[in-house]
């Protein structure tokens, strides 16, 4: 997909496609105006028939409207127009998207990101309409053998300012768009990859590739370095798999000076509980259990494509978890890179393990701060659903910074306690701690395990069991939170 940005009137646009809004009820916006009173009153006369009466979702088609120069005029229903904020905005111009892929147009001019969205600017309106763009037409067909290909696919989007002076906020905003959705978008890749091709190894090569392409430093340790290094938390997870378990280490050298940001995800390739074997049911949907992982990746290479000047390291903990004859067991207790000793209740409590030797990892490189990035507990889903995901840490200025960039990305996060009081829960009698402390407040005591190895550091712990994938129909990952972790570091980069 190719982006421009342009500012002129609508109606003198030369474009295979232009794309305006109406809000309902039946009321056109002003490029949609613009376009009417060109057109002689056609698209008034089009709304007052009632084929178009603005509900948001809703499409009309037009061919050679009268007093234009574009080969089709788009009409997307907005719905109405004090209720048009963020949400409303990018299901407008994925609805939008969406329909001219399927018009047979290789290009087309936007000009939804003309219309006002409430405490937004024009910014933010072309760097989402860019990311969404690319979001909208992902397809992830490369394992069929036949393949859903569209006749002419839309090939260019051009989106429309109001004003000449906002062409150069704009030119930069989508450029962040396009890094953001392609990030996005090799999150979901990964992210919808099934186990079998997608090992600790594949991943480790998915990263060489990302190095190579984007000139990212790049360090894999295989088992003989990770028990050098008193691994045994991470080795754990891995001893009932074949496939043995990597840490990834990538670094985007952005800045010359600095504390670097430190990105770390879970790679739980395949998870199947271990020992403590998950219910049959949807248990395929395990191997989004490295959406952590594939989140720095996607991350990493946003950072790359923008050349943000942000020091960036990535670490990623891989490995799969499955049950043989050398998986832990319930009961076994053993001792972390860190010196603290774990006793294993729950094999399926697999994720903070693999986190907490990564966590200790992460303190060689004197960060900023470090953000931990998981599909960690069942127990945040129940608490915030699939919209949010859960936010924690140990210092109130980072959460602060994350929940913004989360609101500005569209990519929400809630803040969820980390009070001494859970600690309680993770007391064993037989080591320094256990790695589950019971079902009330899952996601809370998860997170509160994670701290134990994060506090030489300014450290946020990002939940997102909930929202790394959908279920049902629309099964597959949604490539989040790489748009909030980008926002994150964009706004890093114009601090720094």
């Amino acid at each position: 997909m190719q982006f421009s940005i342009k500012s002129g009137r609508p109606e003198k646009t030369r474009s295979a496609c232009v794309v305006a809004g109406v809000f309902e009820p039946r009321k056109l916006s002003l490029p949609a105006q613009l376009i009417d009173a060109a057109s002689g009153g056609a698209l008034s006369e089009l709304v007052r028939r009632g084929d178009m009466e603005g509900k948001a979702g809703s499409t009309a088609l037009l061919h050679h409207v009268p007093g234009t120069l574009a080969d089709r005029v788009l009409l997307v229903g907005l719905g109405k127009e004090r209720e048009f904020h963020e949400r409303q905005f990018r299901e407008a111009i994925a609805t939008a998207v969406r329909t001219v892929n399927e018009t047979g147009a290789f290009d087309a001019t936007m000009t939804l990101t003309e219309l006002p969205v409430r405490r937004n600017d024009v910014r933010w309106r072309v760097r989402q309409g860019a990311a969404v763009a690319l979001e909208t037409l992902y397809r992830f067909d490369r394992l069929k053998s036949k393949k859903d290909e569209v006749r002419r696919p839309l090939r260019k989007l051009t989106f429309s300012v109001s004003r000449r002076n906002e062409l150069g906020p704009a030119a930069e905003a989508v450029a962040q768009g396009e890094a953001i959705g392609e990030g996005v978008n090799l999150a979901r890749e990964l992210g919808n990859l099934p186990g079998n091709l997608c090992t600790p190894a594949d991943l480790a090569g998915q990263a060489a590739g990302l190095a190579r392409t984007h000139r990212l430093a790049i360090e894999v340790l295989e088992r003989p370095a990770l028990q050098k290094l008193g691994m045994n938390a991470l080795l754990s997870v891995a001893r009932g798999s074949h496939q043995p378990p990597r840490l990834i280490v990538l670094r985007h050298r952005g800045a010359k000076t600095g504390k670097p940001v430190v990105l770390v995800g879970k790679g739980i390739t395949f998870d199947s509980g271990g020992i403590s074997l998950k219910p049959g049911a949807e248990m395929d949907e395990m191997k989004f259990d490295m959406c952590g992982a594939a989140a720095v990746l996607g991350t990493l290479s946003a950072c790359a494509r923008l050349k943000l000047p942000v020091d960036v390291i990535g670490i990623i903990a891989a490995a799969e978890n499955m049950p043989g004859g050398g998986a832990s067991r319930p009961g076994d207790v053993i001792t972390s890179m860190s010196g603290q000793s774990i006793e294993i209740l729950n094999t399926d409590a697999e994720g903070r393990l693999v986190l907490c030797d990564a966590l200790s990892y992460a303190a060689r490189f004197d960060p900023a701060c470090v953000v931990d990035i998981a599909t960690l507990t069942g127990a945040c889903v129940i608490a915030l659903g699939h919209v949010a995901s859960g936010l924690y840490g140990n210092d109130d200025a980072l959460v602060r910074d994350i929940q913004r960039a989360g609101a500005s990305a569209f990519d929400r996060v809630w803040p969820m306690p980390l009070w001494d009081d859970y600690q309680e829960s993770l007391k064993s009698n037989f080591a320094d701690m256990a790695n589950i402390g019971g079902r009330p407040a899952g996601s809370v005591t998860a997170a509160c395990f994670l701290s134990r190895f994060a506090q030489k550091y300014r450290w946020a712990h990002l939940d997102i069991a909930g929202t790394a994938w959908k279920s049902g129909k629309e099964k597959g990952a949604t490539g989040r939170p790489v748009p909030l972790l980008v926002h994150f570091l964009i706004e890093r980069a114009g601090k720094s």
